[in-house]
């Protein structure tokens, strides 16, 4: 077929450049999804999830799901358990990708990997926000100081020994200063909820 080995060669190239990649992303582009099977019979690809590939060399970290919830949920914010993975904050393991979206936002339809969609909205959904490279793809995660006032305001989805745990550990780790606890706090409306406890690190 002519020019098929351009490409095969594009696509390799692609996959090479995003880590992960999307046939949608493919079809954007006017390549055909007969090609990414053609490449993964031959091992060239390596098949991550529902309409997710690899480089068989690929160098996956253990943030991979964090990279592949991402590349499908491109405006979704690692929040909550997932960021304090992220930050090595604590002894939480989730087996779900939380991920913070608009509050009006739709849904996404994702079933793999599999996640816990957060809605926040205004700053709480905008502000801490930092932007890491895993495996090729842009992850925005919040910041330590953020994910730590987001446990405390959903107590009731982590558990407050979890906030406590997280909190205790940025402070005497000195990953996070005073300040940034209560610019977070004052966002996220819980200020009155952490003073008692903010208080008594000092």
């Amino acid at each position: 077929m002519p020019g098929e080995s351009a490409i095969v060669d594009k696509v390799l190239k692609l996959a090479k450049k995003t880590g992960v990649l999307r046939i949608k992303d493919l079809a954007l582009m006017g390549i055909h999804p007969e090609y990414v099977r053609r490449l993964t019979v031959r091992g060239l690809l390596v098949r991550s999830g529902r309409g997710l590939y690899i480089l068989p060399d690929a160098d996956v970290t253990e943030n991979h799901t964090l990279a592949e919830a991402c590349k499908r949920v491109p405006q979704g914010v690692v929040c909550l358990l997932s960021a304090l993975r992220f930050h090595n904050i604590g002894t939480q393991m989730p087996h779900e990708v939380w991920l913070a979206i608009n509050r009006n936002a739709s849904r996404p339809r994702v079933d793999y990997p599999p996640l816990r969609i957060m809605r926040f909205s205004g700053p709480a959904l905008t502000e801490g926000v930092e932007v890491h490279n895993i495996e090729g793809v842009k992850v925005k995660v919040y910041s330590p100081a953020k994910t730590v006032v987001d446990c405390f305001k959903y107590r009731n989805k982590t558990g407050l020994d979890v906030a406590l745990e997280a909190l205790r550990y940025c402070w005497h780790s000195r990953r996070c200063m005073m300040d940034e606890f209560w610019h977070f706090a004052n966002i996220c409306r819980v200020a009155n909820v952490m003073r008692p406890y903010l208080e008594s690190l000092v």
